[in-house]
């Protein structure tokens, strides 16, 4: 290992941009299909004047990409760890039948964390979730794990087609589990619906109403709203019943 990186500390992102980050995240709950232009108009409508470069920078920053039909530019290499999208028309039945797991971003009052989450489709409970400040592949992989350790192994799994989930421990990891695995096609906006309802949830019911003052009081806010969401938030289409009992009722 180099010496100096074992003295970096990164530095730490520009007051400016992080409220640049949560006003273009909330926007992006409401209006996916909106890239980068479409995010500099955004800001430009509130007085915020910026450029396209500074905008695309910090949209990489949050791991947010528009939703909108585009060309595969897949990196080589990547593509033969990319699998087919095997939930359409298929009738989720059960529980543990179908699991969605993705990444999103949560502001802070100071920072950014990455949530990952996985919902069981059927019942729409969390079986795991998990907050870090990378988005390294391993981080994903261990929420899965630590999942099908308390919940059991789920037939499908679906992701979206993000480098944490087309390299080789993802996929080595679901085969060896003998997991049908499932991606999302690229510019698909409906494909993983049911994680993004819940992302949708999360940052409009406590995200951005309670923003955290740092990863601690972060992770305790999540413990709580999560057991909120699984134990005691109704769903219509769930004939009023909570993922808990939906969830339990399958089993």
């Amino acid at each position: 290992m180099n010496r100096s990186m074992q003295y970096y500390k990164p530095a730490v992102e520009d007051p400016a941009n992080l409220e640049l980050m949560r006003l273009m995240d909330e926007e992006y709950m409401e209006h996916p299909t909106k890239g980068v232009l479409g995010m500099v108009d955004f800001l430009r409508a509130m007085s915020i004047l910026t450029g396209p470069k500074r905008v695309r920078r910090l949209l990489r920053k949050m791991g947010i990409m528009a939703i909108y039909p585009k060309r595969n530019l897949s990196k080589l290499g990547l593509s033969k760890y990319i699998h087919p999208y095997r939930l359409r028309g298929l009738e989720v039945t059960h529980s543990n039948h179908v699991w969605c797991i993705d990444i999103t971003y949560i502001p802070m009052a100071k920072g950014f964390l990455y949530l990952t989450a996985i919902i069981d489709v059927y019942s729409r409970y969390i079986v795991g979730w998990d907050i870090h400040n990378t988005l390294d592949a391993e981080n994903s992989l261990n929420v899965l794990r630590k999942a099908i350790l308390v919940h059991g192994k789920p037939e499908i799994v679906n992701s979206d087609q993000g480098s944490q989930f087309t390299c080789p421990g993802w996929i080595a990891y679901l085969e060896s589990q003998e997991i049908t695995i499932s991606m999302d096609g690229k510019g698909r906006a409906l494909d993983n619906v049911w994680i993004e309802r819940f992302w949708r949830t999360l940052k409009q019911e406590y995200v951005y109403i309670c923003p955290a003052g740092n990863g601690n009081i972060l992770r305790k806010g999540l413990i709580k709203f999560i057991t909120y969401y699984n134990n005691r938030r109704q769903h219509q289409s769930l004939d009023r019943k909570t993922p808990f009992s939906w969830y339990e009722y399958a089993a």
